[in-house]
């Protein structure tokens, strides 16, 4: 998808704060740093719409992101990030998973994982969540451009038997820095949507 024009439209922290026009919503889910908010510029081709930061732990809200006026990126806290109170993770996880378990407009989650690691034990939880709910996913391996190209194979099998990945969701190498993977992220949006 060739995009001319995406929008931040709102943080929300409960449902009647949700867009209601009714399009399809791509929530994006990984632990604090993992890169969302790269993927999310990279995929618009914008440079700052999507906050980066340095510091874990920024995005506290759900973040809607309006693509060409046809879909949504929901950017989710990232999870993880031990800096934070726990009564204050207990109060992200049950935002994200009303959000999760009962958005209609949820047409799937692109899981954002770091390819130069293992998955965390937080990223299995959260993929085994997805698939416990029927939640359709598929995986975004950043960070592509990090490791030599004769190793990538070897690290998406790392990804994909840590998660257990089941036969039909992709893995989708990305780049932020290239824009490797993008095209097949847009594919697999394009699918859905």
């Amino acid at each position: 998808m060739k995009v001319n024009h995406a929008e931040f439209i709102i943080s929300a922290v409960k449902p009647e704060q949700y867009p209601d026009e009714g399009l399809p919503e791509f929530a994006l889910a990984g632990r604090s740093n993992v890169g969302k908010s790269s993927f999310i510029n990279k995929m618009i081709n914008r440079k700052s719409l999507a906050r980066t930061s340095s510091k874990p732990g920024k995005t506290q809200t759900l973040n809607y992101y309006k693509i060409e006026d046809a879909l949504y990126f929901v950017d989710v806290p990232g999870y993880g990030f031990a800096k934070v109170s726990k009564k204050e993770r207990e109060k992200w996880g049950e935002m994200i998973e009303t959000y999760l378990t009962t958005r209609e407009e949820l047409c799937a989650v692109l899981l954002i994982v770091d390819l130069r690691h293992p998955p965390t034990n937080d990223d299995v939880l959260m993929y085994d969540f997805l698939k416990y709910y029927d939640i359709p996913c598929a995986i975004i391996a950043t960070k592509a451009d990090k490791i030599p190209k004769g190793k990538w194979e070897k690290h998406k099998k790392v990804v994909k038997e840590t998660l257990k990945l089941k036969q039909d969701d992709e893995i989708v190498l990305f780049s932020a820095e290239t824009g490797m993977g993008k095209d097949k992220a847009w594919r697999i949006l394009d699918k859905w949507a």
